[in-house]
């Protein structure tokens, strides 16, 4: 993506676009067909981007537990943005700004969403949403190590990784845990219908 190379001088903006357009040969009503929200249209394109090399490395993994295929959905994603750098850095900036929030969580979903079915995932109840949710407080906290860790080979984002999902684990054995337990106890609806009941005179 030529505009991509303009980011990390003029950020996710209409220069960057402009200048695209001149390197490529292209018109810019042409670059504005591809990009129509301008700006926001080019960092959906290198979100878009990410979730698709992410798929196709997860793609290739065919043996693997769904905690290992989880890791390597969130390395193999930031590894697709290792080349663009600075362009995740500036996308970061420009997702954290307040009129972007909707855009940002958006990306997110779309993001841990395409993780999670990339592992073979098939939930549809409840847990659809925890694992996304509890996805994308892993996800978010690596990128912003990985855009600040310069460490060989990234090694210390990598650990800190194996670490957020070692902690997520532990939440859904306390989860599981505790849906057993409550399983023990009658349903809260079955005592109030029970205490309501008339009694026979």
């Amino acid at each position: 993506m030529a505009a991509l190379k303009e980011v990390p001088f003029s950020g996710y903006s209409d220069a960057s676009l402009k200048a695209a357009a001149k390197d490529t040969g292209s018109s810019l009503a042409d670059v504005r067909r591809h990009f129509p929200r301008g700006p926001i249209s080019l960092v959906e394109a290198f979100s878009q981007m990410a979730d698709g090399e992410m798929r196709r490395h997860l793609a290739a993994v065919k043996e693997a537990r769904v905690r290992d295929r989880i890791s390597l959905a969130v390395r193999a994603r930031l590894e697709a943005m290792a080349p663009h750098r600075e362009a995740a850095r500036r996308a970061a900036a420009f997702l954290a700004l307040p009129q972007n929030a909707p855009l940002a969580a958006k990306l997110m979903f779309d993001t841990v969403d395409a993780m999670w079915r990339a592992t073979g995932d098939q939930t549809s109840d409840f847990n659809y949403y925890t694992k996304r949710a509890l996805l994308a407080g892993v996800y978010s906290a690596t990128l912003l190590h990985w855009l600040s860790d310069s460490s060989a080979d990234r090694a210390k984002t990598w650990t800190f990784l194996d670490a957020r999902i070692e902690d997520v684990m532990k939440i859904q054995k306390m989860r599981r845990g505790l849906e057993k337990s409550l399983e023990k106890f009658p349903s809260p609806m079955d005592v109030l219908a029970s205490i309501t009941k008339p009694r026979a005179r």
